[in-house]
């Protein structure tokens, strides 16, 4: 069995996309249509910078989805019939929505636009931070995040791999996390150069503008499961997939849980599109799958041949 995963924020570079859109007129619509429904040179942005620019919460959120899916249509693949299942990481579950039917492309670069002004006007700018952790498992990742709260928000955000699990919150929380991290039994503690915390409560005002958006949705059953970041469980009901893209706004990444469960009903290989970030987390969860990563003209020629 087959499942397709969709990377999330920091896969973006800049000049991403440029070698697909010159190859494939597939791309190329899929970039002109993200463009027109954001009214903005968006694509000029991925393939010229500035980095800075690139990385901005709202702009990196479209590219990064609009990558994923011109890598899929220039595929030129049936999700439903080359694959069992699909799932993303936070933004990335759009990508997977986008690709299995449930949000037509502009509708998704629109409600992804949203989400990334939300999620950066909902605290402001030096007031949270995030933190990853290395060489600690879930619980005690959970376990520095209680003792480093001291009244702020400090919450688990992204559970990645049983080795790297990314902390949300207040940034003088996180900064007690950097400080205490490694006398408390983890590997090592690295503040991420974010510009907002999320996936942690702090988010609840973007969480809300999300409903909002959300609801005026066109949204349709997906051709094949989600295995949706805050359930680590396969559905396809669109009242559910609605409800657990606000829920995700605020709630945890269940990253090394949705990979489990998929590796538990069945999935033997994993098919990220558009990115080289989430095959190696996939190898730590799931150490007998097959990672397959398509990014470049050569990796579909060359994964169309396996088909």
């Amino acid at each position: 069995m087959r499942a397709f995963i969709f990377p999330g924020q920091g896969s973006q570079k800049v000049g991403m996309g440029v070698e697909l859109a010159g190859a494939s007129q597939a791309a190329r619509d899929v970039f002109g249509e993200v463009d027109e429904a954001l009214g903005q040179h968006l694509f000029k942005l991925m393939a010229e910078g500035p980095d800075d620019q690139l990385t901005m919460t709202a702009n990196a959120q479209p590219a990064i989805m609009a990558n994923s899916i011109a890598v899929l249509r220039t595929m030129g693949i049936d999700l439903a019939d080359k694959g069992q299942s699909v799932a993303g990481h936070s933004l990335g579950e759009y990508s997977a929505l986008c690709g299995a039917g449930t949000f037509a492309l502009a509708e998704t670069a629109r409600l992804l636009r949203i989400r990334g002004d939300a999620m950066q006007a909902a605290v402001p700018v030096g007031v949270g931070s995030m933190a990853a952790l290395l060489g600690v498992d879930i619980a005690k990742a959970e376990e520095i995040a209680a003792a480093c709260a001291e009244g702020d928000v400090c919450e688990v955000a992204n559970d990645n791999d049983p080795g790297q699990v990314v902390l949300s919150g207040h940034l003088v929380a996180i900064d007690r996390v950097v400080e205490r991290a490694k006398e408390m039994g983890a590997k090592r503690a690295i503040k991420l150069p974010v510009s907002a915390p999320f996936h942690c409560s702090l988010m609840q005002p973007a969480a809300d503008r999300m409903a909002e958006a959300l609801s005026g949705a066109s949204i349709n059953e997906p051709c094949v499961p989600l295995f949706a970041n805050v359930t680590a469980a396969a559905g396809d009901d669109v009242d559910a997939i609605r409800a657990q893209l606000v829920e995700q706004v605020t709630g945890r990444v269940r990253w090394r849980e949705c990979v489990a469960a998929m590796a538990d009903a069945g999935v033997t290989q994993f098919v990220e599109l558009g990115g080289k970030v989430l095959g190696p987390m996939v190898k730590k969860i799931a150490p007998d799958a097959e990672t397959v990563s398509i990014v470049t003209m050569d990796d579909i020629e060359a994964f169309a041949k396996e088909m």
